[in-house]
C-alpha cells in the first residue's frame, strides 16, 4: 500500500531555543543529518507517495533545503494552523484518501515504523498510531498518552507515548469548525466511535525537542 506523507515542519520550536532563532527545528543536526532528512528517509525506505511539508517558522530555509526535490511545500507563513489545520490546509497536496504524518522531532531506533503502520493498517481504522511504551522513551518529560484495549482501540492515558507518527483519515477534518487546532480533535472523534487504534513500537524512541536531548538522541543511535 502507498499512501502519501505530511511532515510537519511549520513549529517554531520553541523548547529548542536558542537554536531555533536562526534554524527552524527540522534543520537541526543530530549525528551530522537534519531531523527533516531522517524523517524523509523514514518514508522513502518504507515507501511513502507523495511528500507535503508543511512551513511556517523560518519557513524559507525549509523551501531551499526541499529544493529541487519531489516534495511539496504547504506555506502557513501567514498564520500557524496547528497539526489539525496543517493537515487540512494540505489536503489539496495529499488527496482525500488515508495519510501518513509525521512530526520530525524524533528518533527511532528498531523497526522503520512507517512501514509497520502500513503493514497493520485495515478497514476498521480511521487512525492508527504508532506508540511507545514510557520506559522505551528518552527524553520524554512527562506521562505517557495512551492505553489499548485487547482489540487495539485507544484509550486516553496510560503508559503509552504517541510516537509522532501515525496513518490517519481526513475525512472527517470537514466536521471541526475551527481554523486553527490540534489533531486531538480528531482523534477524540474516532476514539468516541471506536475506530482509533495503536500499534505499539518495537524499538526505542527520543525526544529531540529540547537542546539537551540532541546528545541524548545522538547516544541512542550509537547504540
Amino acid at each position: 500500500m502507498t499512501l502519501p506523507l505530511m511532515i510537519f515542519a511549520a513549529g517554531k520550536g520553541t523548547r529548542m531555543a536558542p537554536l531555533t532563532d536562526v534554524t527552524p527545528k527540522p534543520l537541526i543536526q543530530v549525528a551530522g543529518r537534519t531531523l527533516l532528512d531522517r524523517a524523509l528517509d523514514l518514508g522513502r525506505e518504507a515507501g511513502v507517495g507523495r511528500v507535503v511539508v508543511n512551513t511556517h517558522h523560518l519557513g524559507q530555509q525549509i523551501r531551499d533545503h526541499v529544493a529541487g526535490r519531489d516534495i511539496a511545500v504547504s506555506d502557513e507563513a501567514g498564520m500557524l494552523l496547528e497539526t489539525g489545520g496543517g493537515l487540512r490546509k494540505a489536503l489539496p497536496l495529499l488527496g482525500t484518501g488515508p495519510v501518513v504524518t509525521m512530526n520530525p522531532d524524533v528518533i527511532w531506533t528498531g523497526p522503520n515504523p512507517i512501514g509497520a503502520l502500513l503493514r497493520a493498517w485495515d478497514a476498521r481504522m480511521d487512525a492508527l498510531l504508532m506508540l511507545v511504551p514510557l520506559e522505551r522513551t528518552v527524553g520524554r518529560q512527562g506521562d505517557g498518552d495512551f492505553s489499548l484495549d485487547p482489540a487495539g482501540r485507544l484509550i486516553r492515558g496510560g503508559g503509552l507515548v504517541y510516537g509522532g507518527i501515525q496513518i490517519l483519515r481526513p475525512d472527517r477534518l470537514s466536521e471541526i469548525g475551527d481554523e486553527v487546532f490540534s489533531l486531538n480533535r480528531l482523534w477524540d472523534l474516532m476514539i468516541a466511535d471506536g475506530r482509533a487504534f495503536g500499534l505499539v513500537h518495537d524499538g526505542q524512541w527520543c525526544d529531540v525537542g529540547r537542546p539537551d536531548c540532541i546528545p541524548l538522541a545522538e547516544a541512542l543511535l550509537d547504540g
